[in-house]
């Protein structure tokens, strides 16, 4: 730990920064075979990052979190205006980034505690969402009248909007290519850094999605083309549709 985080005695149940509920203790697959432990709000889909965290998750543990994000979905509850470090109480400070040509945000402890940042968020952050272009934008707005927001959660009336009104994020989608290219990445990157090989249900995912992707891109065809966006979205928004696609795939290859 660097010289210039301030300790803080551990917190045994960390409390959400916007809704104050209690956040889930998530064991995920961390570098060099070892577990890494994030935090995780189910009501307003934030997840909680000690110091560096965010950037030790490794393909098993991403993937893993696409399911769990996925199986506990529910109304989303927008976040409060004042985020407190879960650790200090300090307020959060927001900040405003860049990966690529995809800004993302999330709300930082001054003292080096940690990180909060929404699933929604955290997806622009490993570049997984990309914004429809004018085609797709023009077949979602004949197929069905209004979408869920993936940001924010607030509903989108498509016959005026192509954007949500209330935080301005454009409409998006999962980009499953760069799902296919992430896993080929990180996979690589695990096997450079020596940690422990995938379990047998991921290890075929990777596969699939890096030497079978005729495979994938037949099973996410509907979702990239926007051939029955109806079907896709099923009231709620277009990001999760995409991610409960790829949990489908995993859980299929099982």
């Amino acid at each position: 730990m660097s010289d210039d985080i301030e300790r803080s005695p551990p917190v045994k149940d960390l409390i959400c920064p916007s809704c104050r509920s209690a956040m889930a203790a998530l064991s995920l697959d961390g570098p060099y075979g070892g577990t890494l432990q994030i935090d995780l709000c189910h009501t307003c889909e934030g997840l909680w990052f000690d110091s560096h965290e965010h950037l030790q998750l490794t393909p098993r543990a991403t993937l893993r979190l696409f399911e769990i994000i996925h199986d506990a979905r529910r109304t989303r509850q927008p976040l409060g205006t004042r985020l407190e470090c879960p650790r200090c109480r300090l307020r959060l400070l927001a900040t405003h980034d860049r990966q690529r040509n995809t800004p993302f945000q999330y709300w930082r402890c001054g003292r080096g505690h940690g990180r909060f940042i929404t699933f929604f968020d955290f997806l622009r952050q490993k570049d997984f969402v990309r914004p429809l272009d004018a085609r797709q934008v023009a077949e979602l707005k004949a197929s069905v009248q209004s979408v869920n927001c993936s940001n924010c959660g607030a509903p989108i009336d498509l016959a005026n909007a192509s954007e949500c009104g209330y935080c301005r994020t454009p409409l998006s989608m999962l980009d499953f290519a760069q799902v296919g290219r992430m896993v080929q990445q990180l996979t690589e990157r695990d096997a450079e850094a020596g940690s422990m090989p995938f379990e047998a249900a991921h290890a075929v995912l990777a596969l699939a999605l890096i030497r079978e992707r005729r495979q994938v891109e037949a099973a996410f065809s509907h979702y990239e083309q926007g051939t029955d966006w109806s079907a896709a979205t099923g009231g709620g928004g277009l990001v999760e549709a995409g991610i409960g696609a790829v949990v489908d795939l995993l859980r299929r290859l099982r």
